[in-house]
């Protein structure tokens, strides 16, 4: 059995070896690439976020110019693959490119530092078509710190969390560590894991703890499963799909039934063999009905809990 839908909430397929040379290069439909139009399941409706993603080295001027011109590298492929793709910013956005046969692509950012420390981007980025912001990569930039320190957010990043809130773009805590206990006490509106992990079952620390995720259930938040080995399984021998449903499993039972999705990390991560492709992704539905998970629970997790989501808190 084939899912009806796929809500994907994050690949680097955008950014991942933008420029080739001097030359830009189309890299939503790149064969070298793990996601690309063409390995997209013509038989599924899928929707996909496109991170810009911004290396910690770049920050202020520098941050600004890489994400510009991803912005509109972005922009110049939807037109150039109007007839496969559309460009969205909401779930109506969504459901009219699936009626037309089409992706469903919206646009977010890996990496505050996008935003060179100046509040004013913030409305800016969401005018460019931006829907989440991931707040920090692995490092430290003007918001706060990810997940290799302890330090959290700065008090711009508190501002900012609220400057974002305001401006209807998704906040997304994935990479964040101690920083995540400062958005608990800022945010006022549900928010995003794009990609990230249950640390129960797998200890690296860019995987969310149990009191996080029964915070972020409480909450009415959205965390997408991460299929990079590493956060799947201690040692990242990942060696079938149960790797994937131990997870699934803890996070059903913490409660997280209604707030479980899908964050490939497609172009991102070097991806376990069973995972390694949009198809192998697919079939991990079918994977999901084997063990007994209800075909309500696995639409959940494929693209229901998200387009819930998505529904209530994009504008």
């Amino acid at each position: 059995m084939r899912p009806y839908a796929l809500i994907d909430l994050h690949c680097d397929t955008l950014t991942d070896c933008m420029y080739a040379g001097s030359n830009i290069i189309d890299t939503l439909d790149d064969p070298a690439r793990t996601l690309s139009l063409t390995s997209i399941p013509k038989d599924i409706h899928w929707a996909q976020f496109f991170a810009v993603f911004v290396p910690d080295e770049l920050r202020g001027e520098k941050a600004i110019r890489f994400f510009d011109d991803a912005c509109a590298n972005f922009d110049r492929q939807m037109r150039k693959f109007a007839d496969r793709v559309s460009p969205c910013r909401n779930v109506a956005d969504m459901e009219r490119a699936w009626a037309a046969g089409k992706t469903a692509a919206f646009l977010s950012v890996e990496n505050g530092s996008a935003f060179a420390g100046d509040l004013s981007r913030i409305g800016k980025t969401k005018r460019q078509g931006v829907c989440a912001v991931t707040l920090t990569w692995n490092g430290e930039n003007e918001l706060g710190s990810g997940n290799v320190t302890d330090r959290g957010l700065t008090d711009f990043g508190r501002a900012a969390v609220r400057e974002i809130e305001r401006c209807g773009i998704l906040i997304d805590v994935s990479h964040l560590n101690a920083g995540l206990a400062d958005v608990f006490e800022t945010a006022e509106r549900p928010f995003l894991a794009t990609h990230s992990n249950a640390r129960a079952i797998c200890a690296h620390k860019r995987n969310l703890t149990d009191v996080q995720i029964k915070e972020m259930v409480r909450r009415g938040c959205l965390i997408g499963l991460n299929y990079y080995g590493p956060f799947l399984r201690d040692g990242g021998a990942v060696r079938s799909l149960d790797d994937v449903y131990r997870h699934v499993a803890h996070f059903f039972d913490l409660g997280a039934r209604k707030n479980l999705a899908l964050g490939s990390d497609f172009d991102g991560a070097v991806l376990p063999p069973c995972l390694d492709s949009p198809e192998k992704a697919a079939d991990f539905y079918e994977y999901l009905l084997s063990r007994g998970v209800s075909q309500q629970d696995a639409d959940g997790i494929f693209f229901e809990n998200a387009r819930t989501f998505l529904r209530k808190n994009l504008g």
